[in-house]
């Protein structure tokens, strides 16, 4: 018999005008010394050192996160074999993911409990194929494999999630519309689950592979399980045309959480530029007035930059 819940993401947005979102996991990690130029990225601490990862959670929720993104990004069973790390204890490390995030926040909530604001939800990271593949493919999405494919590499890390108690799955940095559309048909396999949905960008009108965030927006209208569309992992100098497009045709809150305003070379898996002047708090200012009610930060932000939203639309 299926538990009928309601949506985690609304149940906040009743309550309050925004749902901070945490700010990059991998940053934190190398901060503390972390390794992470490895196809598992942040999965590799979850192997070597997972007590940073719990740290790095409980410090974002201490910032002010509504929202833990947990480290599952590329913690696939796929990418788990490929170093000798069979099916079941891939499983578990998966699962372990959700298990450290939940694990913070109720820590955290126990110390800190106020009425202020809401009690931190968990948001189990899906990224796409191209994470999995390592090689950046996750900024172009024209992976070249089938829907079949596609289906069979998602739902075993899907199922894993949701057993493990994520308040919503975090279908994150998604580059073409073909996987977007697998992700949400194999959503409604679990249908007390709800899950966000958010894009990778090629420009501030098309999403990586060249779709148009119109048509994006318009696919996921109608899906009760879609809790919220938006991007992320996206310049900041793209992302407040883009919010105004899905807030237009989506019909769904949407999410935003951009980059600190450095750019990321797949191929030398390096980062150049500066964050951007303007200060991350303002410029969410500006995406709040697009229509994002959802807001946090993705690569190369820190619980400084959670800190300033909170300040930003707490106070």
């Amino acid at each position: 018999m299926l538990v009928e819940r309601k949506d985690p993401v609304k149940n906040i947005l009743e309550e309050y005008q925004t749902l901070i979102v945490d700010g990059a996991l991998a940053t934190e990690l190398e901060g503390y010394g972390c390794d992470l130029n490895d196809p598992l990225w942040s999965a590799r601490v979850l192997i070597e050192n997972p007590e940073l990862i719990y740290k790095v959670h409980k410090e974002y929720f201490l910032a002010g996160a509504d929202c833990a993104i947990t480290a599952s990004y590329q913690a696939t069973i796929d990418g788990f074999k490929q170093r000798g790390i069979q099916e079941e204890e891939g499983i578990k490390l998966i699962k372990k993911t959700v298990e450290l995030a939940k694990q913070a926040r109720d820590d955290f909530w126990d110390e800190h409990k106020s009425d202020g604001r809401p009690k931190p939800i968990v948001a189990a990271s899906v990224g796409p194929y191209g994470a999995y593949l390592a090689d950046g493919s996750e900024y172009v999405g024209n992976y070249g494999v089938d829907e079949e494919t596609l289906r069979a590499f998602h739902e075993p890390r899907i199922k894993a999630l949701i057993e493990a108690g994520a308040d919503v799955l975090a279908f994150e940095t998604i580059p073409s519309l073909q996987e977007a559309k697998v992700l949400s048909s194999l959503l409604e396999k679990f249908q007390s689950a709800y899950a966000w949905l958010s894009f990778s960008l090629k420009n501030e009108k098309e999403i990586s592979d060249g779709s148009a965030l119109k048509g994006c927006a318009e696919a996921f209208k109608k899906h009760p399980q879609i809790a919220a569309v938006g991007v992320n992992c996206a310049a900041t100098n793209l992302v407040t045309e883009a919010i105004r497009t899905l807030h237009h045709y989506s019909g769904k809150p949407v999410i935003v959480y951009p980059n600190s305003g450095e750019t990321y070379d797949a191929e030398t898996k390096t980062w150049h530029g500066s964050s951007t002047g303007k200060g991350f708090h303002e410029e969410a200012k500006d995406w709040y007035e697009a229509g994002a009610r959802l807001i946090g930060g993705c690569c190369r932000t820190s619980p400084q930059h959670i800190k300033e939203l909170a300040h930003t639309f707490r106070t």
